[in-house]
């Protein structure tokens, strides 16, 4: 069967991805794990840059807001008391003659094999947490699992966080970190793996009074579509939905799923929702610790209700490609490029001598680059010429290459190139570290 355009640009995504270093597939040389993704050397720091904007934005810009980085192992008492050992499951289904597996809620109404025709299962639930064993022997009382999610993390430590840092409602506790799910079918490059990384934040507000929490949610729905367009993603793409009763989470009565129309078709990007008192009431009842808020000034003790927005760290990475990567056509060619954000660029800048076998060309090109590094990441280059320069810069999304020629040695100005647009400009060296900042910030 033909592959679509969309199907194609997955597969140019996946291909460059692997050729320029950004994610490459998981224990590759052994011919590779399902669905299992390293980072390499420039999609470590794109992923890096993702993370960092978005502690800066909703944590060290904010009043309200403090972090934590928790377990990954917790002890599982946790998650019989939110609930996920008994609910968090997917509806399973297998067929009779191929034993291939399925989400049966993903079959889109379709009653036999997707692979072979065969006859399925019925629907058995399976719990997608991931189990493994403290200390030597595998048995019942050692049974552990890795966090299907970060916020039980913040939940388990709100007290702590009430008795050190004395923070008053509302406020909001973040996280990133790594979760992990036993997923039925996971897929689409780094769109669903068993092993992923959130941005979550769980934020306590007082126990509304009618609709008051609504204002609270509406606050947070704004802060999301804000923080796409941070990542460049163009708004049009993104589409809020609106889960109705029976189809949310446990804990949640209200919850809206950002999704994107990714090239496989429209899916969960982000959630928004809104857990009420669940959490704490039930860690309250599971520990035997208290949990709840005391008003400094009123003495009053209650469960603080919580808005939980949630990001995906691989699937920020997936956008932000997406919506980076370009094409233009010409009758020299095609130049691919990605067209990155500055600030979430890997390289902010890349230096190159003019020809690398002129020494003092190299001398100056290094010091220029030697300088620069000491305030952003920038690449050096001396391969080939500078136009197979410009074409491998332009892939990674380096946004500005900086040529230093014969007359840099003459009067101290280089060569500006612009990614997006191919421009040039010419600058005195000296202003190089002011003008580049300029152009990030």
């Amino acid at each position: 069967m033909e592959k679509s355009k969309s199907e194609h640009i997955m597969d140019k995504i996946i291909s460059l991805c692997k050729r320029r270093g950004f994610i490459f597939p998981g224990s590759d040389i052994y011919g590779g794990l399902a669905n299992s993704w390293d980072y390499g050397p420039l999609g470590v720091e794109l992923k890096h840059n993702i993370k960092q904007m978005w502690w800066k934005r909703f944590v060290h810009q904010r009043d309200d807001m403090v972090g934590i980085d928790a377990a990954l192992i917790m002890n599982p008492r946790v998650w019989e008391a939110s609930g996920h050992l008994k609910e968090f499951s997917d509806p399973l289904v297998e067929c009779k003659k191929c034993h291939e597996r399925f989400r049966s809620d993903q079959l889109g109404g379709k009653s036999a094999c997707l692979v072979c025709g065969g006859e399925l299962t019925e629907p058995l639930q399976f719990n997608l947490m991931l189990k493994t064993f403290l200390g030597p022997a595998e048995e019942k009382a050692n049974e552990v699992y890795f966090r299907p999610e970060t916020a039980q993390g913040m939940f388990v430590n709100f007290k702590n966080v009430l008795d050190t840092m004395r923070p008053r409602l509302p406020f909001g506790i973040a996280q990133v970190g790594k979760a992990f799910r036993n997923e039925i079918t996971p897929g689409n490059f780094i769109f669903r793996t068993r092993e992923f990384e959130q941005m979550e934040i769980e934020y306590f507000i007082r126990p509304p009074v009618g609709d008051e929490w609504k204002e609270v949610f509406d606050g947070w729905k704004w802060e999301m579509t804000q923080w796409t367009a941070d990542l460049g993603v163009n708004a049009s793409h993104v589409h809020e939905v609106e889960i109705p009763d029976g189809e949310r989470a446990h804990y949640s009565k209200r919850t809206i799923d950002f999704e994107y129309d990714f090239p496989f078709g429209r899916k969960e990007l982000y959630g928004l929702a809104y857990r009420t008192d669940f959490d704490l009431k039930n860690h309250e009842e599971y520990s035997g610790q208290s949990l709840k808020y005391r008003d400094p000034d009123t003495n009053e003790e209650f469960w603080p209700h919580v808005i939980e927005p949630t990001w995906g760290v691989d699937r920020s990475v997936l956008v932000t490609l997406l919506e980076a990567y370009k094409e233009d056509t010409t009758e020299k060619g095609t130049r691919v490029y990605l067209k990155l954000p500055p600030k979430l660029a890997p390289y902010k800048a890349a230096v190159f001598p003019l020809l690398a076998n002129k020494p003092d060309l190299v001398a100056k090109a290094r010091e220029i680059y030697s300088a620069l590094r000491k305030s952003f990441p920038v690449a050096w280059d001396d391969r080939g010429n500078v136009g197979k320069r410009y074409y491998a810069q332009d892939e990674i999304g380096t946004p500005w290459c900086i040529t230093v020629d014969f007359q840099t040695l003459e009067d101290e100005t280089v060569t500006i190139r612009d990614r997006d647009t191919g421009e040039q400009v010419r600058k005195p060296v000296a202003e190089l570290d002011g003008y580049l900042g300029e152009l990030i910030q």
